[in-house]
């Protein structure tokens, strides 16, 4: 049965933690708790009144180096840490771990790391210690130091999602995608409201080849900014991966009217990585599955406005032509030429460069439209069109862009002389 001061004290504490610190105050005072009366003045934010008292008990116990520390906590002097370390023989653990806290607040990265590793080796239980460990060993680019104190600190506490993102960026930095991705896969269990770490998380599971994680990545981030977020970096690479699978995919991808619904990528997506040993059929279906799924987001993106630029509206052409809808890469392609022309064009050569790329495919495509159909609208939109671009863009005919719009224009003029021939 426990004691009557212990049962006192437990009921301090119990005031303390629903804010009755004065009346905590008394019961400790009574016990002699003067640690716990010290911790309370400072909770009160009577410096003095603590100063004053941990000075009174150092009179009395002058080799205790929890009083040096406290007296150091209370009036921020490191010389007080210092004096901790002395009496205990370097054995206080408290009293380097505030010397590395101070370290690091002063920018004494390296200074901050040894004095935690110090600190930890006297008590490696402390998850929150192995934490801050792991980033002073990284701002002092010890990476492989500051590797194995994040993992430490996910060993004591696996739901500290901080530590895992530190170890999956770590892992990057050494090209060790796999286990980043994993690192991430965790790190975002505990963590699923940053869309950075989505993001980040979307670029290695392409490294790795799962592009349903990928586009589960692009899906979060979508969500949590209302579609203002919009990565056309990793849509490029993942579009690219998507292509390159249907091209080599035995069942191409077909559009129906029962496409299935973007969440539902979340189901196919619950394996950690990519099987590389599937069946063919098995591979053609999970292909048709992500292709149709990236359209669904490439749509969403379009629809919402927000996001939409040139490099959008480019991979929303390339899904149509994927799928063998020119009618529609060409409506997008449009768009992209539209969103890329301005005055600004016709004086920056990176500009026409990437309007002109725009320019030709769009043309391009006018011709495989009217190859097909033998429509001969397109085929005059894209003379007009080259026509009007080659005349604005003399000052840039030096570059390859130029000269093959020029010779997609000479392409249409024959193939329009031919067609009005045969009329």
């Amino acid at each position: 049965m426990p004691s009557i001061p212990a049962l006192r004290k437990e009921y301090a504490l119990l005031l303390v933690g629903c804010g009755l610190i004065g009346e905590a105050m008394k019961e400790f005072e009574d016990l002699e708790l003067w640690d716990n009366l010290i911790y309370c003045y400072s909770l009160l934010e009577k410096k003095a009144s603590a100063v004053e008292l941990i000075r009174k008990c150092l009179s009395e116990r002058p080799n205790d180096p929890r009083l040096w520390c406290s007296l150091g906590d209370t009036t921020a002097n490191d010389a007080y840490y210092e004096k901790a370390l002395e009496v205990s023989n370097n054995r206080s653990a408290r009293a380097k771990c505030s010397l590395a806290r101070n370290a690091y607040c002063r920018g004494e990265y390296v200074r901050s790391k040894i004095l935690w590793e110090s600190a930890m080796s006297m008590n490696s239980m402390y998850p929150n210690g192995w934490f801050s460990f792991g980033a002073a060993a990284l701002k002092a680019q010890d990476k492989e130091k500051a590797l194995d104190a994040f993992t430490r600190a996910v060993q004591l506490d696996p739901e500290n999602g901080e530590a895992w993102n530190n170890i999956a960026c770590l892992h990057m930095i050494k090209k060790k995608s796999r286990e980043a991705f994993i690192a991430f896969k965790e790190a975002l269990k505990f963590k699923r409201n940053s869309w950075q770490m989505w993001e980040t998380y979307g670029y290695v599971a392409v490294d790795i080849g799962n592009i349903s994680q990928a586009l589960e990545a692009v899906q979060m981030i979508l969500e949590m900014t209302n579609n203002k977020v919009v990565d056309s970096e990793l849509l490029e690479r993942i579009t690219t991966e998507v292509e390159k699978r249907v091209s080599t995919s035995n069942v191409p991808p077909l559009i129906t009217e029962n496409e299935p619904k973007v969440d539902q990528f979340r189901v196919a997506a619950s394996g950690s990585e990519y099987q590389e040993h599937v069946s063919d059929a098995g591979r053609s279906r999970e292909t048709e599955q992500l292709f149709l799924l990236l359209g669904k987001l490439l749509q969403q993106i379009v629809k919402s406005g927000s996001g939409c630029g040139p490099d959008i509206w480019g991979l929303y052409a390339k899904w149509h032509r994927i799928n063998g809808d020119l009618t529609m890469c060409s409506e997008a392609l449009l768009k992209q030429v539209r969103s890329l022309q301005g005055s600004d064009v016709w004086k920056d050569r990176d500009r026409f460069k990437k309007f002109a790329k725009a320019s030709l495919e769009l043309c391009q495509v006018y011709v495989e439209i009217f190859s097909s159909t033998g429509s001969i609208k397109q085929l005059a939109t894209a003379e007009m069109h080259l026509k009007n671009v080659i005349r604005q863009a003399e000052s840039f005919s030096d570059t390859d862009e130029f000269r093959d719009l020029q010779a997609c224009y000479d392409e249409v003029k024959i193939k329009l002389q031919s067609n009005s021939m045969r009329g």
